[in-house]
Order: C-alpha cells, then sequence, then structure tokens
C-alpha cells in the first residue's frame, strides 16, 4: 500500500476558541498518539487533508505525517477517527494513530456484496447484517473493502462470517460465527392476506345494517 505525505504543524493553544479559529482558516486541529509515544497536538490543512483521500481512494490511508515543530520530524500513522460536523460535514477534529509498518493492527474494513443472489432473483430480500468486519493485518495488506459472494444464496439461506476468505495475509476478528448476509423470505403474502382480512372486516357492518333494513320492513 502506497504512503501519503501529509503535513502538520505542532498545535500550541488549545481549548474551543482556539479550534474554532483554526477551522475559519481552513485548519483542522488533530492530535496524534500511539503506543510508544507521548501524545503531540497538531494542525493540518483541510485541503491537504481532503487531496491525500482523492489520491489514495481509500479511508484506511498509510500517512507519513511530516510534523514541522522548529525543526521537522517524521511518522507513520493512519487515522484514527474523524469528528465532522452533522450539519455541514466540516472537519472538526482528527485523531491519528502512530502505526509501524512491520507490526500488525485491526482496523474496520467495508463489506460489499458481490454476485446475483439466486434467493434475491426468487423474490426474497438480501440483508447485509454486518456493514463492516473486523480485519488484522500489516497496515500495508488492509484490503480497499471486504467481497463477500451472495450469487448461492437462497430464501433462507445465510453467510456466516467463517465462510468468508479474505486471503492469507489478512486474518478476520471475531469471537463467534455471527452471520454477515441472509435472505428473507418475500412478505408479499402476508401483505395480501391482511388486506383481504381488513376488505372483509369492512363488509361484515354493511352486512349487518343491510340485514337489520329487511328485519325493519
Amino acid at each position: 500500500m502506497q504512503t501519503f505525505d501529509l503535513k502538520a504543524s505542532e498545535r500550541k493553544g488549545t481549548g474551543k476558541g482556539a479550534a474554532r479559529a483554526l477551522r475559519r482558516q481552513g485548519l483542522i486541529p488533530a492530535v496524534l498518539y500511539g503506543p510508544a509515544m507521548a501524545s503531540i497536538t497538531l494542525t493540518i490543512s483541510a485541503q491537504d487533508l481532503e487531496k491525500v483521500y482523492e489520491e489514495s481512494g481509500s479511508e484506511h490511508v498509510i500517512l507519513n505525517l511530516i510534523i514541522e515543530n522548529g525543526g521537522t520530524q517524521n511518522k507513520t500513522a493512519m487515522i484514527k477517527e474523524v469528528q465532522t460536523s452533522p450539519l455541514t460535514s466540516r472537519y472538526l477534529h482528527i485523531d491519528f494513530y502512530e502505526i509501524s509498518l512491520e507490526k500488525e493492527i485491526t482496523v474496520k474494513v467495508q463489506v460489499e456484496p458481490i454476485g446475483k443472489c439466486k434467493g434475491a432473483e426468487s423474490g426474497g430480500l438480501l440483508q447485509l447484517i454486518r456493514y463492516e468486519l473486523d480485519v488484522s493485518c500489516l497496515p500495508g495488506d488492509i484490503p480497499g473493502r471486504i467481497e463477500v459472494d451472495v450469487s448461492d444464496l437462497d430464501i433462507g439461506d445465510s453467510l456466516h462470517v467463517e465462510e468468508i476468505d479474505v486471503g492469507e495475509k489478512v486474518k478476520l476478528v471475531y469471537d463467534s460465527n455471527f452471520t454477515v448476509a441472509t435472505v428473507a423470505a418475500p412478505t408479499v403474502e402476508e401483505e395480501e392476506v391482511a388486506e383481504e382480512e381488513l376488505e372483509e372486516a369492512e363488509e361484515i357492518p354493511a352486512e349487518a345494517e343491510a340485514e337489520e333494513e329487511t328485519a325493519k320492513k
């Protein structure tokens, strides 16, 4: 996996006021931490981060953080968490995590169904139960997505995590053999029965009313 350069500056000011001032300048407050280092508060450019995302095409980006703090130091890191505004989607804060390219890490990877589902073509509903799965591997081996073939799934069938092949370099992390995808039975017949029952319920008062009118005569 390719490594992308991202410039950062060590940040002195803290607090909400300082963070808001940075965002007005197109900058993002950030922090870098790791198992063998003290955390460093940083500032990065939102424009530079967007460029990295566009060039990499992945959320699991290996970064060479070029940190300027009077001198320059380089840290290999990945993005651990991104906080964004729910209203504007503007970046609010970034957490970076220092990594070693020689040590395995655990990350969440998106699940993507592939193939024409047999059960769905018969009227069933393909349901993805798990949208992400935890994988453990070297940073350079992180897959962009986990493809699961649903072609052979018929109505009532399920695909479990232990049935998924992610290759020799990647390990799925799980304690139990949970369901990843399933094909539910169609609900059309149930809807038709419910509709018939409703029609019958509407007819009963009308019949009773007609009988009552006949008795009066």
